[in-house]
């Protein structure tokens, strides 16, 4: 009899260590799971992949009219900034603004549109552009252009040449840059001019 209800103890225990026991649900990712989910979404990868695209473009860029056309710069964001002034000055030597466009959308659309560039189009300016943006147009208004305006993150500029000035900011006189009071604000500001192309640089707009 003792036997016995040993042995009825016994049973009873383990059932009721079963019924306590958390299951391992399929909620529950294991770890090679959850390693093969991480190396799959790498940030690194992607990127490069990305860069290589971006190349891609740009050699067909080069091969197809623009053969000064550097390789667009991709930021830690996701920001492609691109070489548009060889594509307007290629444009300006055939004496037909849009037939380099056509040319090159007709010649290397595939590429460019795997890569998602836009070859004449730049992100909004970043931070450290516009604060020396606004640095020199406040030095330039000081020196004889008053009509000169601060820039924003909106504001066109070209990689490697900055913000640059419009007809409307330049004095009114038809010499334009050779007018001699911009040439004198220019000297005046050249430390910030430069500042401000040195932020527009494909190397600060890497890092920006």
């Amino acid at each position: 009899m003792k036997t016995r209800l040993l042995a009825l103890a016994l049973v009873s225990i383990g059932l009721l260590a079963a019924c306590t026991a958390s299951p391992a649900g399929p909620g529950v990712p294991t770890l090679a799971a959850s390693g093969s989910t991480a190396g799959s979404n790498g940030a690194g990868s992607s990127g490069a992949a990305r860069a290589a695209a971006l190349h891609a473009a740009a050699q067909c860029i080069r091969e197809h009219g623009v053969p000064a056309y550097q390789d667009p710069v991709l930021d830690a964001e996701g920001h492609v900034y691109t070489d548009s002034r060889s594509i307007a000055d290629a444009d300006q030597a055939t004496g037909n603004r849009s037939g380099i466009e056509n040319q090159l959308r007709d010649a290397c659309e595939a590429l460019i549109t795997a890569a998602g560039l836009q070859p004449t189009d730049q992100p909004p300016a970043p931070p450290a552009l516009v604060q020396a943006g606004v640095a020199a147009a406040q030095c330039l208004r000081a020196n004889g252009l008053p009509n000169v305006t601060d820039p924003t993150s909106a504001t066109p500029y070209t990689p490697g040449h900055g913000f640059g000035l419009t007809s409307a900011e330049l004095p009114q006189t038809g010499a334009g840059k050779a007018d001699p009071t911009v040439q004198r604000a220019f000297a005046a500001c050249r430390d910030k001019l430069d500042a401000e192309v040195a932020q527009s640089t494909f190397t600060a707009l890497a890092h920006d």
